[in-house]
């Protein structure tokens, strides 16, 4: 009976699967081949190929506890002297009264948002936001979750309008709590944080409302010595909630989230990620340390204008390239052409090419060397289908030339295929996911 129920499951799921195949959008898992050039990871600063930093972290392992494990939950046999020290240091790094270590910027998220509003709160977030925030919100007590437009003061102020029906929220009895991105990791982009402070205060002018900001990838990337985009404008004090991982620029794994001292108590009572799993191990604290050592000595401070300059190299490369292929260049790309990227120059390492076709784009580029990654739905909305590129410290102007080399290369192979005298043709348009 068991192996019959077992079949019919298996059946089902391969069905699933199947579908998801059918549409291009099965996902896999994949290993970069040796030699290859990173365009794809999240190592923004190339701290994890760093020597210095490798010797840093094996120092600060071997001058510490001579116990690898975790220990147990947080609250039980996991913590110690050493994570609180660590979280002191972190909040004065970021200019935050305190900071509470998580295991992972997801587990801290779902976290965060699935017990901080209460009832009768109002979550309103960039309808862009993170997976992890959409996990919390599922499970939160808040009575409305309410997309607005992504990046669009407008569309943000509009729906805080429309929360000001509710005479609770009106009077400042309820919260609205206001969900954004430091950097969105498929478009690369920042929200217009100063426009949405101001709308805050001008519409919540109670203190009832509250930003949250995940700085996921902004981590490293932007502020004084990679401080985040929060502390490069000035803007500590107006955010309740700030998300920092260590698993993208920093070169190691784990999060911390900077609030109030308040704030951090609730979590520890309430968030369930943090109470009911093992903390994080002595060794990753230990890479934490090191990161973060590196960071306030202001060693990434010469990796961060080496990567800003970088990127604006890639961006020039790929405008030239869409120029010569005689496709037309916009404030906004298109994904109904072989490849189709921005005018406006992006201000983080994080690119996108829009193409008709990203998965054959991403392996093209990658049975040449290049290791970047095709973007399909459901991780980006259709008709956002895009090849996604991120830049890294360590990477040369050789090694972007070579990539946007060989994007022209497929695109002018794929036109030469389809029998169109350019990448704008019928059939280039027909190939539209």
């Amino acid at each position: 009976m068991k192996r019959g129920c077992g079949s019919r499951l298996e059946d089902a799921l391969a069905k699933t699967l199947l579908r998801r195949k059918s549409s291009k959008t099965i996902r896999a898992l994949s290993t970069r081949p040796t030699g290859s050039v990173d365009f794809s990871s999240n190592d923004f600063l190339s701290l994890a190929t760093s020597q210095e930093l490798r010797e840093g972290f094996l120092a600060e392992l071997n001058a510490g506890s001579s116990n690898l494990g975790s220990g147990g939950s947080r609250l039980l046999d996991g913590n110690s002297t050493y994570a609180e020290a660590l979280e002191k240091d972190i909040a004065s790094f970021h200019g935050a009264e305190t900071a509470l270590l998580c295991n992972s910027g997801f587990d801290a998220n779902a976290g965060l948002f699935s017990c901080l509003p209460q009832q009768g709160d109002i979550i309103v977030y960039d309808e862009f936001i993170h997976a992890s925030v959409h996990d919390g919100m599922k499970l939160s007590r808040a009575s409305k979750c309410l997309p607005f437009a992504h990046n669009s003061a407008a569309g943000l102020r509009e729906v805080l309008i429309d929360c000001l029906r509710d005479p609770t929220i009106k009077d400042g009895t309820r919260n609205v709590f206001i969900a954004v991105e430091g950097v969105y990791s498929m478009d690369g982009d920042v929200p217009p944080l100063r426009a949405i402070v101001d709308l805050i205060h001008e519409l919540l002018p109670l203190g009832n409302g509250h930003l949250i900001v995940d700085e996921a990838h902004s981590t490293g990337v932007f502020g004084s010595r990679g401080s985040g985009l929060v502390c490069e404008l000035g803007l500590e004090k107006e955010v309740l909630v700030r998300l920092h991982t260590f698993g993208k620029a920093l070169a190691c794994n784990g999060a911390a989230l900077l609030c109030s001292d308040t704030v951090r108590q609730y979590l520890i009572n309430y968030a369930r990620p943090l109470i009911y799993t093992t903390f994080l191990s002595y060794p990753s604290l230990a890479a934490i340390r090191a990161s973060y050592t590196f960071l306030t000595q202001g060693k990434t401070v010469p990796l961060q204008a080496n990567l800003h300059a970088l990127i604006d190299h890639l961006h020039t490369r790929l405008l030239d390239l869409q120029y010569s292929l005689h496709i037309p260049v916009s404030d906004s790309a298109s994904n109904t052409v072989l490849m189709s990227v921005p005018a406006e120059r992006p201000v983080s390492p994080i690119f996108y090419v829009l193409s008709s076709e990203p998965k054959a784009l991403a392996a093209y580029c990658q049975a040449k060397g290049f290791v970047v990654r095709g973007i399909v739905p459901p991780t980006v909305p259709r008709g956002g289908e895009r090849v996604r590129i991120c830049l890294h410290a360590g990477n040369t102007t050789e090694e972007i030339d070579g990539l946007v080399r060989v994007i022209g290369e497929w695109v002018q192979h794929q036109t030469r295929q389809s029998g169109t005298e350019d990448a704008t043709g019928p059939k280039a348009r027909q190939a539209k996911l």
